[in-house]
């Protein structure tokens, strides 16, 4: 096993980024083509270059030994101030983690993971959360390795 580094992305990282979205996006449309649109892109080039500059947003990268981008965290800070029913604690939330699907099973995951939870420790977050969608079986059992619990649970009822 080759060991990746992982990193705050750069604006130099948005065409390998992209390659990685779609993956992503392939592989919520196969699972729910109703709800996810084929061949569609989830960010314009601008919305990421603001995205990879916003330090509310942080994307990490996990690159491999030669330097090639291999995965990706986005993750999103949330708290809720003077909410009337939620307590103030400060959350990083990952919206999205990807890694190349010719790299799973190379720890890439677990790597961009373990980098994502110690950033969220060192900025003085309480929890770490992020959703799963059911049609992603092994991104569930990939959470569930993780030690990742059900916060809560999104229910649909199709009409």
């Amino acid at each position: 096993m080759l060991k990746n580094t992982v990193r705050r992305a750069t604006v130099a990282d948005i065409p390998r980024i992209n390659d990685l979205l779609r993956q992503v996006l392939e592989v919520h449309h196969s699972g729910r083509p109703d709800l996810f649109r084929g061949g569609a892109k989830k960010y314009t080039d601008e919305q990421l270059e603001i995205i990879v500059n916003d330090d509310t947003r942080p994307i990490f990268v996990a690159e491999d030994t030669n330097g090639r981008v291999v995965g990706y965290a986005f993750c999103i800070f949330v708290c809720h101030e003077n909410d009337n029913i939620l307590t103030d604690v400060k959350t990083l939330y990952i919206d999205d983690l990807c890694v190349d699907e010719t790299c799973r099973g190379q720890h890439v995951g677990r790597t961009l993971y373990d980098h994502t939870v110690a950033f969220a420790r060192e900025s003085g977050c309480y929890n770490l959360t992020l959703n799963v969608w059911s049609c992603n079986p092994s991104a569930l059992r990939f959470y569930e390795k993780l030690g990742l619990v059900p916060q809560k649970i999104g229910m649909e009822k199709i009409l």
